[in-house]
């Protein structure tokens, strides 16, 4: 069965305590609100606590305790955000430090340690989530090489540890519009030929595919041809509005300016051309709005914005559909993603901690009816 997660990213939490008292407070409910018995966490841990974990075995044991003691189980980390993801304003900041930076590495190396003493018994490998390198500027020749000899130190660490545990963990680098590795395109003409497909793969995050427009299913078979492999899924979906130069969509689109995350735009022309702005208040004083935009902005799965805004979950299905016809028809590990239900216009300040639950909830049955039946969840 495929291991289906929800991302805790969602959470504000920067210390063991946070972790903890998280599980209590919003995973154990969610668990019960589905309907299973166990239930998948993609874990994020800020660097500060993923170094105090990985030092210390009898912590590590603690929270892998505390997991089984809920019916939660960790096949995946998220270690795209280094810390303070829940600040008031967090935008270019969620890209440092670049992969140029050591203490980029050494939290991954961190959270590896980590995930080898959480992975269930059933468990064939770990997956953790990373940037796709640095924001696109500056970024210098220099850097691909720091970059490169980086991602060559942790493959030598991981595969030191999949001698030691008997299974690997892999490294899931994640395409962004704005990014170094921008579009996947991007992502495996700088991947293939300089790491080992064993350890690092990629992670498909369907909103930020749906942003770039790409074509899922080719996305996919370039991943396949390139001897790369999809590692983990973020299951999202972007914003995206027809006609963005009319009165309605831009009053509908001046309710998600908002002032903590960063929402690239695209805009596709009818020429196939992609223009871009590197976030929606920029897109609404300077993108010509003549034909339809995608707006990087998590919306839940389970539910459609009011139009004249749409969501993308069309690409979501697709990608899910295109990985289930490789060779093998297994499914790589599957998050939901939805980490803006604080800003949410419907949901920002409103509801509490049971509109969150319920909300993540009912994410979960969407993508166990929409994306994993007749399988179901583990």
């Amino acid at each position: 069965m495929t291991p289906l997660s929800y991302c805790t990213n969602v959470h504000p939490a920067e210390d063991l305590a946070g972790v903890l008292a998280q599980l209590d407070r919003y995973a154990e409910p969610v668990r019960r609100l589905v309907g299973v018995d166990v239930l998948g966490l993609g874990l994020w841990l800020p660097a500060a606590l993923a170094r105090e974990l990985a030092a210390a075995p009898e912590l590590r044991a603690r929270l892998r305790a505390a997991l089984d003691a809920r019916g939660l189980e960790v096949y995946t980390l998220n270690a795209f955000p280094y810390g303070g993801f829940h600040d008031d304003v967090v935008k270019h900041s969620v890209y440092r430090p670049e992969w140029t930076d050591e203490a980029r590495l050494r939290y991954t190396v961190d959270c590896a340690t980590v995930l080898a003493d959480l992975l269930p018994d059933s468990a064939v490998y770990g997956s953790i989530s990373t940037l796709p390198l640095a924001w696109r500027t500056p970024w210098s020749a220099e850097d691909d090489a720091t970059a490169t000899a980086a991602l060559v130190s942790l493959t030598g660490t991981l595969d030191e540890m999949a001698s030691a545990h008997g299974r690997p963990i892999r490294l899931a680098v994640e395409p962004e519009p704005g990014c170094v590795l921008d579009t996947v395109t991007d992502a495996v003409s700088w991947l293939a030929p300089r790491v080992d497909p064993r350890y690092i793969g990629l992670c498909l995050d369907t909103c930020h595919l749906a942003v770039s427009f790409a074509d899922p299913a080719e996305a996919v078979a370039e991943i396949h041809r390139s001897g790369l492999e999809v590692v983990k899924v973020q299951a999202s979906a972007a914003l995206q509005v027809e006609d963005p130069d009319t009165g309605p969509a831009r009053l509908a689109l001046a309710d998600f300016t908002e002032p903590r995350y960063l929402h690239q735009v695209r805009e596709r022309t009818s020429s196939g051309d992609v223009l871009a702005a590197d976030d929606l208040p920029q897109a609404l004083s300077e993108l010509p709005g003549r034909n339809p935009w995608r707006v990087h902005f998590h919306v839940p799965l389970h539910a459609r914005p009011a139009a004249p805004l749409s969501a993308t979950t069309d690409v979501l299905r697709t990608t899910i559909a295109a990985l289930r016809s490789t060779a093998d028809g297994a499914l790589p590990h599957v998050e939901v993603e939805t980490y803006t239900w604080s800003v949410l216009p419907e949901t920002a300040g409103n509801g509490g901690d049971t509109a969150v639950i319920r909300g993540i909830a009912a994410e979960l049955r969407w993508a166990v009816a929409n994306l994993l039946e007749p399988e179901g969840v583990r």
